[in-house]
C-alpha cells in the first residue's frame, strides 16, 4: 500500500517542475522561484511518504517474525531439551562439572546479597 504523502508529493513535485519551466520560458522569476519551491516540497512530502511506508513495511515483518518465535517456542525449546539430555547422556562427568560450577555461581551470587 503506497502512502498518500508519497501521491501527493508525486503531484506537487511534477507541478512544481512544470511551473519552474514555464518561469524560466517566460522570464517570470517569482514562477520560476515558487515553482523550484513547491518542487522541494513535494520531493520532502515523497521522501516523508516513503520513510513512512518503510517503517510500516519493517513493523509488518517485525511482527511476523514475533508470531513465528511464538507459535515455534515449543518446538525449540523441546529441541534443546533433547540436544541437552543427549550431552548429558554422553559426558555425564562433565555435565556434573558444569552443573556444580553454576550452583556454586549461584550460592555465591545470593550469599552476596544478603550481606
Amino acid at each position: 500500500m503506497v502512502d498518500t504523502d508519497r501521491v501527493t508529493g508525486a503531484a506537487k513535485e511534477f507541478v512544481g517542475k512544470a511551473q519552474g519551466a514555464v518561469g524560466d520560458l517566460t522570464g517570470s522569476k517569482s514562477d520560476s522561484v515558487e515553482g523550484r519551491f513547491r518542487e522541494a516540497q513535494g520531493s520532502a512530502e515523497n521522501l516523508y511518504g516513503q520513510a513512512k511506508d518503510t517503517v510500516r513495511h519493517v513493523a509488518d515483518e517485525a511482527g511476523h517474525y514475533a508470531e513465528d518465535a511464538y507459535e515455534h517456542a515449543g518446538d525449540y525449546a523441546r529441541r534443546g531439551t533433547r540436544v541437552v539430555a543427549q550431552q548429558v547422556e554422553e559426558s555425564p562427568i562433565v555435565a556434573l562439572l558444569i552443573a556444580g560450577a553454576v550452583g556454586y555461581g549461584l550460592a555465591l551470587l545470593m550469599h552476596a546479597r544478603r550481606r
